[in-house]
């Protein structure tokens, strides 16, 4: 047996929907035909492609090193067909980041490179998965909170940013000076959940609070900066999350003298490659740009 395209194509549709079932009804084929294709083509590439389990198929770690050079040359044979229709064959870079750093990154970024010779996709997803995606070149750059090591992915950091507190412009705390946490526990807070500080924060304020009522974590960023914004609520957040508000003047920032130090910390996570990616280069230039802004800012 010789793989052909289809074949390739098979492969990644199992490894990304970690369903032989999924991959057959997208073809409509019956689960059998998808394992028997499969077990050919174990035999034929001499390893173990995928995992079976009772929830599915997970790909093996050959399985995963191949599906590099799969996607790379799916990649390839797309943009040849691009060429033979009259289409500009655009370098494409793949980017992914955690839903509350979407608003933040991905504008200004596809501003950034509106002009350049390139394409980009945007994703978003949790860390983990997105260092996944990474490894598995369904990705060429994510942006993820600071995490553990991970071979294989270079980590670099884009910017570290203080967790403040905010509330719109017209609210009464907005001009109010120095603050404590005692002043503003009785306040309707929403603070964005970032984490076990968060959680620290959230019953350090409950302490502090002379009636009974709820205090709400929410997420994603864009969702706390809401309701300070059209709500009224004071909210705890990323201060690069809301780095424009602040400088329009919609949002204030409030100087909480015991509110405790926590930080956002923003990294660019891609995978080194022996042979230089132009197109990726412009993309971690142009974010490189972005977090010297936040620095300049006063918000990283």
């Amino acid at each position: 047996m010789s793989l052909a395209l289809s074949d390739l194509e098979l492969l990644l549709d199992v490894a990304e929907r970690g369903s032989f079932s999924q991959a057959a009804a997208l073809r409509g084929w019956s689960q059998p035909q998808v394992s028997n294709r499969v077990a050919l083509m174990e035999t034929e590439l001499g390893v173990v492609l995928f995992k079976r389990h009772r929830r599915g198929a997970s790909p093996t770690p050959a399985c995963e090193d191949y599906l590099v050079s799969v996607r790379q040359a799916l990649s390839a044979l797309r943009d040849g067909q691009r060429r033979l229709q009259g289409a500009p064959a655009l370098p494409l870079v793949r980017l992914g980041c955690m839903p509350s750093l979407a608003s933040t990154i991905f504008g200004p970024l596809i501003a950034a490179l509106a002009d350049a010779v390139l394409e980009i996709r945007c994703d978003t997803d949790h860390s983990p998965a997105l260092m996944e995606s990474l490894l598995t070149a369904r990705l060429q750059l994510g942006f993820v909170l600071k995490c553990p090591p991970m071979a294989g992915i270079q980590m670099e950091q884009l910017g570290r940013s203080p967790i403040i507190a905010v509330v719109a412009a017209e609210h009464e705390l907005a001009q109010a000076g120095r603050l404590t946490l005692a002043n503003v526990a009785d306040y309707r807070l929403a603070p964005q959940g970032w984490g076990d500080d968060c959680d620290e924060l959230i019953r350090m304020i409950h302490s502090r609070r002379t009636v009974a009522q709820p205090l709400h974590a929410i997420q994603p960023a864009a969702a706390a900066r809401e309701l300070a914004l059209a709500y009224g609520f004071l909210t705890f957040m990323p201060a690069v999350a809301v780095m424009r508000e602040l400088q329009a003047g919609r949002l204030k920032r409030l100087d909480i003298v015991d509110l405790p130090p926590s930080h956002w910390e923003v990294m660019m996570a891609y995978r080194p490659g022996k042979r230089p990616d132009v197109a990726r280069e412009q993309v971690l230039a142009a974010a490189r740009a972005i977090g010297a802004a936040w620095r300049e800012a006063g918000v990283a």
